[in-house]
């Protein structure tokens, strides 16, 4: 007897309605998708870090800094 727990209360999986179970298989497969998006979300901000030090590196060293005048008030 396979249960699972949604807000506290358990369910017998096999008591559940086919409506109940295609709901559960959807929610199922949402989850495993976003968990999928954040992990590929973590490996492009890891990515464009890099290349973002690359650029830096690139970069001459020896342009100044553009200074802004500030308005008079």
């Amino acid at each position: 007897m396979a249960t699972i727990k949604i807000d506290d209360r358990e369910y017998d999986l096999d008591k559940l309605s086919e409506e109940a179970k295609n709901q559960l298989i959807s929610i199922q497969f949402v989850d495993a998708e976003l968990q999928h998006l954040n992990a590929q979300a973590a490996v492009l901000q890891t990515a464009r870090l890099a290349y973002s030090n690359a650029l830096n590196a690139a970069l001459p060293a020896d342009v100044p800094a553009k200074k802004t005048a500030k308005k008079p008030n």
